[in-house]
């Protein structure tokens, strides 16, 4: 499939161009330069046209630090895996030294590249959209990406660019020559996304999974914003990972974009069918670690916890057993929760934390029959009586699992009253233990008796 960069400098329009390729908000969008920082890649279309989009930053070639040069690296990479660039310009602000210089570099590539001047929906685009003919890259597309003008000329130059295979003869066969073949169907890629504090190592742990520098690293917080989907591929298994950003408490949240960083991470979450907790070992299991956990718990999604920097920890056994604990008491609704101590870094103990991210996996996606579940229940009433509610024994008429991912329960009570929260942990923890449900989030549902003097 064709593979397809947009580039520019800062803040031209590039994400938005991206969001309207893809047909959905994949990318944030802010009106401040230098938002987007990794690459991002999605499937794009116009029309009949398929193809792989990516988002990069903005490009600058006099980076004013260390963490601009290393953004400008991501795009040249970028630039590099592509197979038709986009080179997109501010038509209302006009060419600026950094697209000619750009451009300068872009006409040194074997590439075909479209020219895209964005912003033109009104007239103060005409003057930028004539202006950048000197760029010498050839003839501008007058688009706005905000309001999707210009996608049909953006779909006639693209197409020119994608090869139409030749259509295969078709022999002629007898009825009786032909077998049916059966076809399997393909699993569908398990979401697994990363979250955590910032500079939990959540980009380096992932590219060290993907054995390349896929995404933006350094000692700076806070450098992913986006939240960034990456097609993996884990023993066989195909995995979509969502780095995400570093999740702060909401007092420490001060600014906007911010405010939209923990909002698609928030998103990512609830897409996710796994999420790995990221933990720094260094700073372990603060109040925020705890509360991402019981996030992710209330949104139903399976959970194992990465004690990351675990190279730098002398007194591994103390803080292992402390963090356990932690766990135990304030995840009460997922007990038995998988911690994995590993070094992103160094690559120690990643094998371990997949095959942890596996068996939540499974037991996430666990059905149990009613016949089993009945009479389990039989014997935890047997090792346990039901409470007294005025005056009446409080009864359990069956039980039955309504759904899995994660595991629901619906149980049918005798009396029309609030079942007793303790009686419910024995129940969890009963259930977690006979069935091997350990860290999986439980949902009980009680269906009571309808009581026949109430008022239609």
């Amino acid at each position: 499939m064709l593979r397809l960069a947009i580039i520019g400098r800062p803040n031209v329009g590039k994400s938005t161009l991206f969001n309207r390729l893809v047909g959905k908000k994949a990318a944030l969008v802010y009106d401040e330069p230098g938002v987007t920082r990794d690459r991002q890649e999605e499937l794009g279309s116009i029309a009949d046209l398929e193809f792989i989009l990516m988002d990069t930053a903005g490009l600058d070639h006099t980076p004013d630090s260390d963490l601009q040069g290393r953004m400008t690296e991501q795009t040249l990479k970028a630039i590099e895996g592509a197979d038709l660039l986009l080179f997109v310009v501010d038509a209302i602000s006009g060419i600026t030294p950094n697209d000619t210089f750009f451009a300068r570099l872009l006409r040194r590539t074997p590439k075909p590249i479209i020219l895209l001047a964005n912003k033109c929906e009104g007239r103060k685009g005409q003057e930028g959209l004539y202006d950048a003919f000197r760029l010498g890259i050839g003839q501008p597309i007058a688009i706005s990406a905000e309001h999707g003008i210009g996608m049909d000329d953006l779909y006639t130059e693209i197409k020119k660019h994608i090869q139409v295979p030749p259509e295969k003869e078709v022999s002629e066969f007898d009825d009786d020559e032909i077998e049916e073949i059966e076809i399997e169907p393909k699993k569908r890629p398990l979401k697994l996304a990363i979250v955590g504090r910032p500079n939990a190592g959540k980009s380096t742990f992932i590219n060290k999974l993907l054995k390349e520098e896929r995404l933006l690293t350094g000692p700076e917080a806070g450098i992913t914003r986006d939240a960034i989907a990456i097609d993996w591929v884990y023993q066989g298994r195909d995995i979509k990972l969502f780095d995400t950003a570093g999740l702060r408490r909401k007092a420490r949240i001060s600014e906007a974009l911010e405010t939209l960083s923990t909002k698609d991470t928030l998103e990512s979450i609830k897409y996710a069918e796994i999420v790995i907790l990221m933990v720094d070992a260094l700073l372990p299991l603060d109040k925020q670690d705890l509360q991402i956990a019981r996030h992710v718990i209330e949104e139903g999604r399976a959970l194992v916890i990465a004690l990351n920097k675990w190279d730098l920890i002398k007194n591994k056994r103390e803080l292992l057993s402390d963090v356990q604990y932690k766990v135990d008491e304030s995840l009460n609704q997922a007990r038995g929760v998988s911690i994995i101590p590993i070094s992103g870094i160094n690559g120690d103990n990643l094998p371990e934390l997949m095959k942890a991210t596996f068996t939540i996996y499974e037991r996430w996606n666990k059905r149990i029959p009613t016949g089993e579940l009945n009479r389990w229940l039989t014997m935890m009433i047997e090792g346990h009586s039901l409470p007294l509610i005025k005056g009446r024994r409080l009864k359990i008429k069956y039980v039955t699992q309504m759904k899995m991912r994660p595991p629901t329960f619906a149980i049918f009570i005798s009396q029309d009253v609030d079942f007793p929260v303790a009686y419910e942990r024995y129940l969890m923890n009963g259930l977690r233990e006979e069935f091997g449900l350990e860290g999986v989030p439980l949902r009980f549902y009680y269906r009571k008796p309808k009581n026949p003097f109430a008022k239609k």
